[in-house]
């Protein structure tokens, strides 16, 4: 009789504890019209079908099968598809989770891979889906093997960390000019919903989101304007009044200054 006994080290421990938010399957289709947006908490997305593209912050990529696009916290970001190809994805939210905090957002592409990624994604819906005894635990388990099997499959040093928690009067002013960035706000009206002094929560915002509440809103009301100039036939003179801006000539100033180009050059670009 032969025994052999593995002594068990923890080695290259890495201490996070993610928590899983939600999960859902989603299909692009032509009713969908996706603006620029951010979370308080990390996004994973999986596309498991057709073909689309990735807008993060000022940057922007195609995507396709296969490919893994994990987003940070408080990192602006959407996603479309065009042509009969469309884009498929699951897409989970997780609280305590962020890759590589110098970078919005990291992509991989796990097609020799998936059944080491995919799988694990799959199997978390199934439980959701099932509600068997123990489910979430099975949830939160399957997440973090998903996680760590990510880490060891990436091709580069990708480190986990903790989520940078945003306070709440922080959120509900993101929220509050998400809803509300057609009205003419202002740093005094955003304090005084908050009930802050507008200094401090100017700088609370910044240090929570990464920007003062004004270029948040500015930025808000730039990335709608993009999607209305991509996806709709309506005048410029129409867009700058419904996104919120003041006049037509001062959109232009703002979309130029920071789209590097005008916002008639911007519309011919994306038609071509």
């Amino acid at each position: 009789m032969s025994n052999i006994l593995y002594k068990f080290e923890k080695k290259d421990e890495v201490s996070i504890k993610p928590e899983l938010l939600y999960v859902s399957k989603a299909e692009y289709d032509t009713d969908w019209h996706s603006t620029m947006h951010m979370h308080p908490f990390t996004e994973m997305f999986y596309v498991t079908h057709g073909k689309g593209i990735f807008k993060i912050e000022e940057r922007v990529f195609n995507v396709g099968k296969d490919d893994l696009i994990i987003v940070n916290s408080n990192v602006i970001h959407t996603e479309s598809s065009k042509g009969t190809n469309a884009l498929e994805y699951i897409v989970i939210g997780i609280e305590g989770l962020s890759v590589d905090d110098e970078n919005p957002y990291t992509i991989y592409n796990f097609n020799e891979k998936k059944e080491e990624v995919l799988y694990y994604l799959e199997k978390i819906i199934e439980e959701i889906e099932l509600e068997h005894s123990f489910y979430t635990n099975m949830c939160q388990n399957y997440l973090e093997i998903l996680i760590f099997n990510i880490l060891r499959l990436s091709t580069d040093n990708m480190k986990l960390e903790n989520n940078k928690n945003v306070t709440k009067e922080c959120s509900y002013i993101k929220d509050y000019i998400d809803t509300n960035y057609a009205e003419n706000l202002s740093l005094d009206g955003l304090a005084s919903i908050a009930y802050m002094n507008k200094f401090y929560m100017s700088r609370l915002f910044k240090e929570n989101i990464g920007k003062t509440p004004i270029d948040y809103l500015i930025d808000k009301r730039i990335s709608v304007s993009k999607i209305l100039l991509e996806t709709t036939e309506h005048s410029l003179t129409e867009i700058f009044k419904i996104v919120g801006f003041s006049s037509q000539s001062y959109f232009n100033q703002i979309f130029k200054k920071r789209v590097n180009m005008t916002p008639r050059e911007y519309r011919e670009k994306n038609k071509e």
